[in-house]
């Protein structure tokens, strides 16, 4: 997941420094307005405390209005360099405060700095609402776009042009005032919202602990084991128990090894009704969100919320995402189904009982890989230490792209971040990578990638990179190391794809640096394909006791079992990227019960299984009301085509580190928003992209076969 919880239009990410200052706190320098003369221009963490973030804010705030007015007090005729590009160069220091802080509030929060930010959020939208309704700045702006094609732009500086003013135009700048008003107050009134939904899910998942003893986890594997020990121990629980949470780490180790049925309900269901009623509820919350984002949409002349986010990405309508979605549901469910009724026949062999619900699926679909592959996930997790992953994932990035990294010491938000440089092959400075890698109290759960500062060009000169890639995987124990999990390490590459696309980054614009929200996830998607490939694992495979590269057999068992259980997790893929849609694509506003509604659109529309949940209900959807993928969560299958078209790139090349057909994906990455997604991948493919790939990989279709339409492309969709 790329991290974008704040996003301001047209204040994109800068570099800005620090000074080290010694003085009293009366004659303290706030070190976030300071110069940053930190190394490679990080954020100065060691100096920043939580009451500098609002003095800094709202200085900040005070800045970029200057800089506003100066451009419409201009007397000079609009042109693009006095009002495109000097918007455009607009707000640095405002997102310099705002990424450090926003990225901080979701890695490593505290009550404080959850203040803060309940605080500062509906401020930044009326900030950001009072810049983008600026008449007589739009109208600089307008004149600029309407004079484009006689004003001898390049490519480039149309495009930033007619971007600059699309966001214009969708922020309700064509809007009368009255309506502007009401769109103002509607964006201070979500920025709330979406600050509490998160804040409540923070809290949910902090307040459940499931406390075992002894016998109650003999099952499990010592790794597990240990690892729920030293969580009792740092809970400060004694007598030697055992502590399990809703975090990934924890959860799903527990529903896949745990043979105690009812604990496996208990925390299963936990997780699943997490802010769905009780002392942190989210479903009024969603309610006001909904309503909210559909007001904001039809006062910018849309149908629904859905209909206003998807005109600006590559889909385009809701019936595209639907055509895409529905094409996928029918054989991802048949083949869930089928792996449901496989296992059914193991549990009625241990219990003689036909009941299979869905904590059972995790811990019979282990027991079926076993009997099905020989292939045991914890014997696989010694050769896949969180250090051989990277040191494996910067090997590919080396063959690939030539470039290096060389961990350096620089101050850090939590002693627990590394910090690495990154070298191209020339030795110029590419960016750096903090790694934040471990669940702890005050963080949000999942993994993302973010940008401290983006790369950005000052003074003709490049700004370099400061990325972040934040994850939850298991902690070390005692002499063990962090052990991976197949799908952990599949999150680790693909966290760094995103990292890669920050780093390779060459736009002379800010406000051409993003892409489409269903383009995004193509560079992190892609990096997936590598991780389990033979020849990659044993580069990076190796035993942290014995030092033994993962043998041939094991390799081919996971070879063989790459398609095990992706019904399932097809499936709740896909419900997710429907109840997305659906409750999106709401006209009314009017008020609904959000379980009832879910249960009613997947399953009695869809026929949805009762043993499947989607991969996030809406009480603790993040991604779609907190996380800036509302009406996006498709974006994950449709990017998928993309990804699995791309990589036979490779696969066609004969090597699958080809350095040629890399160099052509690297212009890609760099690319950033100075076209069109479909343009950028048909510069890079040569082509339209073809589903068949996809159907191949996700086992609903057999290589030999062919499937009438599947090469029909996810742009004519």
């Amino acid at each position: 997941m790329k991290y974008t919880r704040f996003l301001l239009p047209l204040l994109t990410i800068a570099m800005t420094t620090v000074a080290c200052n010694s003085a009293t706190d009366a004659e303290r320098q706030n070190p976030l307005l300071a110069e940053w003369n930190t190394p490679y221009g990080i954020p100065p963490f060691d100096q920043i405390r939580a009451e500098d973030y609002l003095p800094a804010f709202e200085v900040a705030m005070e800045q970029h209005k200057a800089e506003v007015e100066a451009i419409v007090a201009n007397p000079e005729e609009p042109t693009f360099e006095n009002t495109i590009l000097a918007l455009d160069n607009a707000g640095e220091l405002l997102n310099n405060v705002s990424n450090t802080f926003f990225l901080i509030a979701a890695a490593d929060t505290n009550s404080e700095l959850q203040k803060i930010e309940a605080e500062i959020s509906p401020r930044i939208a009326a900030h950001s609402d009072e810049v983008m309704m600026n008449p007589a700045l739009f109208e600089r702006v307008k004149k600029v776009y309407t004079n484009r094609k006689k004003a001898g732009l390049d490519a480039l500086q149309l495009r930033l042009t007619e971007e600059t003013y699309k966001s214009f135009e969708r922020s309700g700048s064509n809007l009368e005032p009255e309506q502007q008003a009401e769109l103002a107050e509607i964006n201070r009134q979500l920025s709330e919202a979406t600050v509490k939904y998160a804040q409540n899910l923070l809290a949910a998942n902090a307040s459940y602990q499931l406390l075992l003893d002894e016998k109650q986890v003999e099952s499990l594997p010592s790794s597990v084991k240990n690892a729920a020990r030293d969580a009792a121990e740092a809970a400060g629980a004694t007598n030697k128990k055992y502590l399990f949470t809703l975090s990934s780490p924890s959860i799903f180790p527990f529903l896949t090894y745990s043979n105690n049925r009812e604990l496996r309900q208990e925390i299963y269901t936990a997780y699943i009704e997490r802010c769905n009623g009780g002392e942190f509820d989210n479903t009024g919350v969603i309610n006001d969100i909904i309503r909210l984002r559909t007001r904001r949409a039809q006062l910018l002349g849309f149908k629904s919320h859905a209909h206003y986010v998807l005109d600006n990405v590559m889909a385009k309508t809701p019936k595209a995402v639907y055509e895409l979605l529905d094409e996928l549901w029918e054989p991802a469910l048949n083949s869930a189904e089928k792996e449901m009724e496989d296992m059914r026949i193991i549990k009625l062999r241990d219990t003689h009982d036909k009941e299979f619900a869905a904590w059972d699926w995790w811990y019979y679909a282990e027991r079926l890989r076993k009997q099905r592959y020989n292939l045991d996930e914890q014997a696989i997790r010694p050769y896949l230490s969180l250090d051989n992953v990277r040191q494996g994932i910067f090997g590919l990035c080396n063959r690939l792209y030539g470039i290096t990294f060389s961990p350096v010491s620089v101050p850090a938000y939590n002693k627990e971040c590394s910090t690495f440089k990154v070298e191209d092959t020339d030795g110029t400075l590419l960016g750096v990578v903090i790694f934040d890698f471990f669940p702890r109290a005050g963080k949000s759960g999942g993994a993302w990638c973010g940008e401290y500062v983006s790369m950005s060009m000052k003074d003709g000169k490049r700004v370099t990179p400061v990325v972040t890639v934040v994850c939850n995987f298991p902690r070390p124990s005692g002499n063990t190391p962090s052990l991976l999990s197949i799908d952990e390490t599949q999150t680790f590459f693909h966290e760094f794809g995103h990292a890669l696309h920050n780093l390779f980054a060459q736009v002379p614009y800010k406000g051409l640096a993003g892409v489409e929200r269903d383009f995004v996830e193509l560079p992190s998607q892609i990096m997936e394909n590598w991780a389990m490939e033979p020849a990659m694992l044993k580069t990076y495979a190796i035993h942290y006791q014995t030092g033994a590269v993962i043998p041939d057999h094991i390799i081919e068992r996971i070879t063989r079992s790459g398609k095990f259980n992706q019904g399932f997790m097809t499936t709740e893929l896909i419900a997710a990227s429907l109840s997305d849609m659906d409750i999106h694509t709401l006209t009314s506003g009017q008020e609904i019960d959000v379980n009832a509604f879910e249960k009613s659109v997947l399953n009695e529309k869809r026929g949805l299984i009762e043993q499947i949940a989607p991969r996030y209900r809406y009480p603790y959807f993040s991604h779609i009301f907190d996380g800036g993928y509302s009406s996006g969560y498709y974006s994950y299958l449709w990017a998928e085509v993309l990804d699995k078209d791309a990589y036979q790139a490779f696969v066609e090349s004969g090597d699958l580190f080809d350095k040629k057909t890399a160099a052509r994906f690297r212009t890609l990455l760099a690319s950033g928003g100075t076209k069109d997604g479909m343009d950028l991948y048909r510069d890079f493919r040569g082509a339209e992209p073809s589903r068949t790939p996809l159907l191949i990989a996700r086992g609903l279709l057999e290589p030999e076969s062919e499937l009438e339409g599947a090469e029909t492309s996810a742009h004519e969709k």
